[in-house]
């Protein structure tokens, strides 16, 4: 190419517009709006992707989809035989095993978010190097496949209810749908904040391991809320109860036990001079679910907008 071409060349470009293809200006809200958009826009290749992270989940799996179910029914296993048989829970948790399952499948969905999509810029940092696309679907996809593996073990669940005659059949199954929509707004709000932070500090996802333990055992999945109740009257400081539902998952919880475990709402008899009685659901625990989905929301566009900021230098630290 002569001189007088590549100058004639560079004019050209020099003349060419930039076509936007993001843009996070505007104001706080008006930016979320605009990446909402982008996402919408690729919903088809979002679809794919939770496809693809399917697939490559149990890529030469003899057992696939079953694996989905072999985890957390070993967990209820465990969990039954240590804690409800060694430890005696199951004597005082009526329906210890729909109790326990319904705590893991719910918690399963809110871990497999979060661990899933604080990985998800690192682990897609090829397709990310090389294409132009909304950097949140990652964490959305991550987002997506956890959703399908909850939804089968949801399945599992109630089929086990049905079968043990145990379906509320009551008000109180409106709580489900609830605690499922906190689960899903702390969860993806957790995930697009934290995947954005991996790229920039390693350390988030094994930090993020460990907080997911303890946050395991500081939500009443494998014990009763009416244990934290009882310690908290024994030792007087009946305000911790306050300072344990500030825990977002706790509420979300209680609120899907109160929806699937009909055992839970109902006294129990167990000798001729022991009673159980029925679990001492928070009296504001409305209230409670109306707050933390509301916090949930500010969460998710606060999480958005840092992640907004934070991915202009993704390509070059992954």
């Amino acid at each position: 190419m002569s001189a007088e071409a590549a100058r004639a060349r560079a004019e050209r470009l020099a003349a060419t517009p930039f076509d936007v293809v993001a843009s996070h200006s505007g104001g706080f809200f008006r930016g979320f709006f605009r990446s909402l958009a982008d996402v919408v826009g690729q919903r088809e290749l979002l679809v794919l992707l939770v496809r693809r992270e399917l697939k490559a989940r149990f890529k030469d799996s003899s057992l696939g989809f079953l694996w989905t179910l072999i985890r957390p029914i070993t967990l209820l296993m465990i969990y039954f035989v240590a804690i409800g048989q060694f430890l005696g829970a199951a004597r005082l948790i009526p329906d210890f095993a729909i109790f326990v399952f319904a705590g893991l499948t719910l918690w399963g969905l809110y871990n497999e978010i979060i661990v899933g999509g604080t990985s998800s810029i690192v682990s897609n940092a090829g397709l990310i190097k090389k294409v132009y696309l909304p950097r949140e679907i990652f964490p959305l996809a991550a987002s997506g496949s956890a959703v399908v593996t909850f939804l089968i073990q949801l399945g599992i669940l109630v089929a086990a209810v049905l079968l043990l005659g145990q379906f509320p059949l009551s008000w109180n199954l409106l709580y489900v749908p609830v605690a499922i929509a906190i689960v899903l707004v702390y969860g993806v709000s957790l995930a697009i904040l934290l995947s954005a932070l991996n790229v920039y500090l390693r350390d988030v996802q094994y930090l993020v391991e460990v907080g997911m333990l303890i946050f395991f055992w500081a939500s009443p999945i494998v014990y009763s809320w009416s244990f934290v109740v009882d310690a908290a009257q024994r030792t007087g400081l009946t305000w911790l109860t306050d300072v344990y539902l500030l825990n977002p998952i706790s509420t979300a919880m209680l609120a899907f036990q109160r929806g699937i475990w009909k055992a839970g709402s109902e006294s129990r008899v167990l000798d001729a001079v022991t009673t159980v009685p029925a679990q001492p659901w928070p009296a504001d625990l409305d209230l409670r679910l109306a707050i933390t989905f509301l916090i949930g929301l500010v969460l998710f566009l606060v999480g958005q907008r840092v992640f907004s900021r934070l991915q202009g230098n993704f390509a070059q630290e992954i």
